[in-house]
């Protein structure tokens, strides 16, 4: 048999390139001349399945689409961020601030009232979330008339002022409780886009201008209410120092003294002196020493405190803690002083018993910790009850004598009543002819003198039985009535 031999390999041209085969056909190492077929096949095929497959470009899409929402949203989380940083200004005011009511009655007073026919109030008021305040007017006739007043309540409201949007969130909490008032705790959050912060201190000033407009030339009178001084009623109209007759000289001397008081803050510092004010007021019962407290206000323009030292629950921190937080401009009035303390160990029907001792009203009157720039008066029916520790000058620096009425006090009380216009009797209605000056005069200096006889013989009359008398009598009536009214009196002192 014959073989056939394998032709030989054809000579390379002597310009031709390396042969991409190495013996047999195998292909050299390093090279790659079958790798971009591969490559071009899986692209190809992926293209495929891209573009043949709706449901795998339709899950590409929505994951395009999660992608860049989620971006959006981290974008929007960064910018509300940043503009709460640098173009929101919030303001935040806890109902135990002073300027709380303040800030609640300016929004009353532009809130939309009802019958507007309106929904916005005054600056652009806005408020969806109302809250009612009923107040009852008496008339003169006799009738009266329920005033419904509908003020913002705990939500979201908006209002305009300053050329600058506000928004206004009264906020409630539920779960915590003012221990001593049982209300719930509450705050007020005041935003606003202005970066004028200028804003904030320009509405509470406006503010609290507008809450003294309400009680202008009115005495407010204040009752702690736990540990805080709250307004006990309306404000009451101002009692002209005119209106309370005492003994000559007595009202003078302790204006005097208060007016001479006031203003001197910088007199006793300078000095080391304790800025601070004692006034007692003893005598008996219906000498007017309230009444003569009132009008003492009313005179200066401040306004009364009164504490009671015998209330439920008053211990010697918190009286102390009242002392340091009393309003500004404003009396602490303790009446009747020594039955607060006689009575301090008895205990009520349900076992209730004082708990303010002796010693925590001396260390609160002028203890290391007592407050300074205060006023406090003190009255009494019987000063010689009450422990000289109590009285000493630095607690008490004024004592007056407010007693029965004197002759003369009578006499001026009487022409004060009848001299002005005419009397109007309260059970008939009918009014009387106007007396003349002369028979007024002539009528009391009859009432004058018999005070003085009565007197000579150990008789007086307070002074609120006088005018009780002559506010239900005509003037003729009350001098043949005066004499009746007089009692022996054991003097209380």
């Amino acid at each position: 048999m014959f073989r056939q031999r394998p032709a030989a390999p054809a000579e390379r041209p002597p310009d031709a390139g390396p042969s991409s085969l190495d013996g047999g056909g195998i292909p050299s190492e390093g090279s790659s001349s079958t790798l971009p077929v591969q490559d071009t096949q899986s692209e190809s095929f992926l293209s495929k399945i891209m573009a043949d497959n709706p449901y795998f470009s339709a899950g590409a899409g929505l994951m395009g689409i999660g992608v860049a929402l989620t971006a959006l949203r981290r974008a929007s989380t960064l910018g509300t961020t940043f503009a709460q940083r640098r173009l929101l200004v919030t303001l935040e005011i806890p109902s135990k601030d002073r300027s709380y009511p303040w800030f609640l009655e300016w929004m009353a007073a532009h809130a939309p009232q009802p019958g507007s026919g309106k929904g916005k109030g005054r600056m652009g008021f806005t408020s969806h979330e109302l809250a009612v305040e009923t107040s009852y007017k008496q008339h003169e006739g006799g009738s009266g008339e329920a005033i419904f007043n509908l003020v913002p309540g705990p939500g979201t409201h908006y209002f305009k002022y300053g050329g600058a949007w506000f928004q206004v969130k009264r906020e409630r909490d539920a779960k915590l409780m003012d221990l001593h008032s049982g209300s719930p705790w509450e705050t007020l959050t005041l935003t606003t886009l202005s970066r004028d912060r200028g804003l904030f201190p320009q509405l509470l000033a406006e503010a609290r201008e507008l809450a003294e407009q309400s009680t202008e030339g009115k005495t407010v009178v204040y009752t702690a209410w736990g540990v805080e001084w709250r307004p006990f009623g309306k404000p009451r109209r101002r009692r002209e120092m005119g209106s309370v007759v005492l003994a000559k000289g007595a009202a003078e001397r302790v204006e005097e003294d208060l007016k001479g008081f006031l203003g001197r803050a910088k007199w006793y510092a300078e000095r080391g002196i304790p800025y601070r004010r004692g006034y007692l007021l003893h005598g008996p019962p219906g000498s007017g020493k309230t009444s003569f407290i009132q009008a003492l206000a009313g005179a200066v323009g401040y306004n009364i405190c009164l504490l009671n030292l015998a209330e439920r629950g008053l211990t010697d921190d918190k009286l102390n803690h009242l002392l340091g937080l009393v309003p500004e401009r404003s009396f602490v009035l303790l009446e009747d002083v020594d039955s607060a303390f006689s009575r301090r160990v008895q205990t009520t029907e349900d076992g209730y018993k004082s708990s303010v001792t002796f010693s925590g009203l001396l260390n609160a009157l002028d203890g290391v910790a007592s407050s300074e720039e205060r006023i406090i008066f003190m009255t009494t029916n019987h000063v010689s009850r009450l422990d000289p520790a109590l009285i000493r000058p630095g607690r008490v620096d004024v004592h007056e004598l407010l007693g029965d009425a004197a002759p003369e006090q009578a006499r001026r009380l009487f022409v004060k009543f009848y001299g002005r216009s005419g009397f109007n009797d309260v059970q008939s209605g009918e009014k009387e002819p106007e007396p003349e000056t002369d028979d007024i005069q002539r009528m009391g200096d009859e009432v004058e003198q018999i005070l003085e006889e009565e007197a000579s013989q150990g008789r007086s009359v307070s002074m609120a039985s006088l005018q009780g008398l002559f506010i239900r009598s005509g003037a003729e009536e009350a001098v043949e009535s005066v004499r009746g009214l007089c009692t022996s009196r054991t003097s209380p002192e």
